[in-house]
């Protein structure tokens, strides 16, 4: 935030598809100022104003309903990003609008670990190749640490769900949601990676 490297959009209802078309030409937007800039530590982030009574569950149905209308929407126009898969059950899977890949963040009130709360159901989307830039200027494994260590500090231990990329896939994490071994993604990517 101090950059002002943080794009902000606020939707209505996390489950109502009526701001899907601006949601995507939003993040479009900030793919292309991304793939513009030299600088790293871009997000963009939805944030919705209702609803703010959710737990668990129902933030996990609205989160991938919610990605499921915009990457349906972006199968129309983009393919998928071929430097991961479309496919939640791969190891490499990253979640893809305009052919750049993201890390989510999913946000929301009745998370049950502390630093996913916030007071409203949000997305955050982190290009995945900033990630990449990180891992070659040998600065990956210090941010991962530090935020690592944040998480300690604030919710009491490191979230059980994070693992690197390429070990299990990042589906399981998006949502900050502890599952088991049986948990299965519910998203299905319409491009045809």
């Amino acid at each position: 935030m101090g950059k002002d490297q943080i794009r902000i959009f606020i939707a209505d209802h996390i489950a109502c598809p009526k701001d899907d078309h601006g949601i995507l030409k939003f993040l479009y937007a900030f793919v292309d100022e991304y793939r513009q800039s030299s600088d790293l530590y871009y997000s963009a982030v939805v944030i919705f104003k209702a609803p703010v009574d959710l737990d668990e569950d129902k933030f996990e149905t609205m989160f991938w309903s919610r990605l499921q209308a915009i990457s349906d929407l972006d199968s129309r126009e983009y393919p998928y990003d071929q430097r991961v898969k479309h496919d939640p059950a791969a190891v490499d899977f990253s979640f893809s609008l305009k052919e750049e890949a993201f890390y989510l963040i999913g946000l929301h009130p009745g998370s049950s670990r502390p630093g996913r709360r916030f007071s409203h159901p949000a997305i955050v989307f982190n290009p995945h190749s900033q990630f990449d830039r990180l891992r070659e200027m040998n600065k990956y494994e210090t941010m991962k640490q530090f935020i690592r260590n944040r998480d300690i500090r604030y919710s009491g231990s490191v979230n059980p769900m994070l693992a690197d990329f390429g070990e299990t896939s990042e589906a399981i994490q998006y949502t900050g949601r502890q599952y088991d071994q049986d948990w299965k993604c519910p998203f299905i990517s319409q491009h045809g990676n």
